[in-house]
């Protein structure tokens, strides 16, 4: 009987250290995904301090677009060749790896004094934290069962959410307190803990099993895909045109080296995501799910700002403070979507987040001229419709990560993860960049006919009251292109919310 008790303590005891073991990993995990969020959101409300230490005019915001483009291209082409190589060789030597290229890109970030070195090091550094993200919800998949994944990837996806809620004030606050550079020159320590914590925490071993290959021609192919519709969109010279000469001919390159990536991973022996007895229909339909709503939530982080800026006349901090309002409803419904997820399944969550968000993106579309005296009662309008806002796209977050993991073997798990944030990142990539060329364009548009008062041959008080007018048609302007945006970003929610309804989880042993 004794020998029974101390057997049975015994296995206690391991399990109970088993248990501290995951939870140390998936926090080591987690603080590694709190920095690279914080970096991949910082510059939105950092721009107009980068824009003038540049030399570049405050009214030709388009010239620094490659700036917050650059991170996201190369977050979102290094991801899948990154989640495949964690499944090879482990999540260990992968996390630390690209911590220690995150820090190198940190620091030609902090040394640039023109946009091409910065956009350069924000490549890097979204190459590195290309990892990041989809090797610790890997990780998560390795040590939890299918019916506690859901919870843990809601944690993983809250601290992701977090980055994006601290990362606009952390940056403003810096930049205020210092300098914009520090903000990356304080990475270079932060990622020294992080390596050392990664080493202690993380399991080093592979999973059992073969090793799964590496297609780094799909790879290649989906990058320069990517990278060809970026420059197409990209536009120095707005007033003239949405797209710049070289725009059609480089849609066209771009969408022909995608149909290659498709034509590649039909045929490949080895690809990026393995189909093979997986339902592709719900698969694809969750992968969209999570695109459109990576492009809701980048239209956001930048126009909201923007809004704050330019219409309401508030300073960075000030802008950055507004935003809050629906970046701290991200983590929140990020983990009420998961424990939602374990207990009704993904696709119920994922619909109902994705209709909140177009019905909150509505809601923003007809904020009036006298925003800041809105309200709904006792509550200030703007609260209320960017909270609303946020939960929906906070409710997605996991309900998608743990539906694609439920259509794939364990052993495929890093790359699955990949997916799901490839997706989304390729819809902060392209929703940004298409709809930053037709916001710049449609301004240009609408303030064709506006020529600015001069003050000659007119009286002071005269040159006031023209000024004022010209002001308050730029100001309508303005306002016009922030609501055809936000518009535009409710279709694309509403469009998530009937794509979530083809999704029914598959589990695969």
């Amino acid at each position: 009987m004794r020998a029974d008790e101390d057997t049975a303590r015994e296995g206690t005891a391991r399990a109970g250290a088993a248990r501290d073991r995951r939870r140390i990993a998936i926090g080591a995990g987690g603080a590694v995904v709190l920095l690279a969020a914080l970096d991949a959101y910082v510059v939105t409300t950092v721009l107009v301090p980068v824009v003038k230490d540049l030399g570049i005019p405050i009214n030709r915001l388009e010239r620094v677009t490659p700036v917050l483009t650059g991170f996201l291209l190369g977050y979102v082409a290094a991801m899948p060749l990154l989640g495949q190589l964690s499944d090879r060789f482990g999540r260990r030597p992968l996390l630390q790896a690209c911590l220690v290229l995150f820090a190198a890109g940190s620091v030609v970030t902090a040394l640039a004094h023109g946009v091409p070195l910065l956009t350069t090091g924000r490549v890097v550094q979204g190459v590195a934290g290309g990892a990041l993200l989809p090797v610790t919800m890997a990780l998560a998949g390795d040590l939890w069962d299918e019916r506690q994944r859901p919870v843990v990837l809601g944690a993983v996806g809250a601290a992701q959410e977090l980055g994006s809620v601290l990362g606009p004030l952390y940056g403003a606050g810096i930049a205020a307190a210092l300098d914009w550079r520090a903000i990356f020159w304080i990475n270079v320590p932060l990622v020294a803990v992080a390596v050392v914590a990664v080493q202690f925490a993380v399991p080093g071993r592979r999973r059992e099993g073969p090793r799964p290959g590496v297609d780094v021609v799909g790879g290649v192919l989906l990058a320069a895909g990517l990278a060809l519709l970026v420059a197409a969109v990209y536009n120095p010279e707005p007033e003239e045109s949405a797209l710049p000469p070289w725009g059609g001919p480089l849609l066209a390159a771009g969408a022909l080296v995608l149909a290659g990536f498709v034509v590649w991973e039909i045929k490949a022996r080895t690809r990026l995501l393995d189909l093979a007895e997986v339902r592709r229909g719900p698969l694809l339909a969750t992968l969209g799910v999570s695109l459109l709503s990576g492009a809701a939530l980048m239209v956001t982080l930048v126009d909201v700002v923007l809004v704050a800026q330019t219409l309401l006349g508030k300073d960075p901090v000030d802008g950055a403070l507004m935003l809050t309002r629906f970046l701290v409803a991200l983590p929140v419904a990020a983990v009420a979507g998961g424990l939602a997820a374990r207990r009704v399944g993904e696709r119920w969550p994922m619909a109902a987040g994705m209709a909140i968000a177009a019905g909150g993106y509505l809601l923003i579309a007809a904020w009036p001229a006298d925003l800041a005296g809105a309200s709904y009662g006792p509550l200030p309008r703007m609260d209320v419709d960017l909270v609303v806002t946020g939960l929906g796209l906070g409710l997605v977050i996991a309900p998608v990560s743990s539906a694609v993991l439920g259509f794939v073997p364990a052993a495929r798990h890093g790359v699955a993860s990949a997916a799901v944030v490839v997706a989304r990142m390729m819809g902060m990539l392209l929703g940004i960049s298409a709809l930053s060329a037709w916001g710049f364009y449609r301004f240009h548009a609408l303030t064709a006919d506006l020529k600015p008062p001069l003050p000659f041959l007119m009286t002071k008080a005269e040159f006031a009251a023209r000024l004022k007018v010209y002001n308050a048609a730029v100001q309508d302007a303005l306002r016009a292109e922030y609501q055809e945006i936000f518009w535009i970003t409710a279709g694309m929610c509403a469009l998530g919310a009937v794509l979530s309804l083809a999704v029914a989880t598959r589990r695969v042993s």
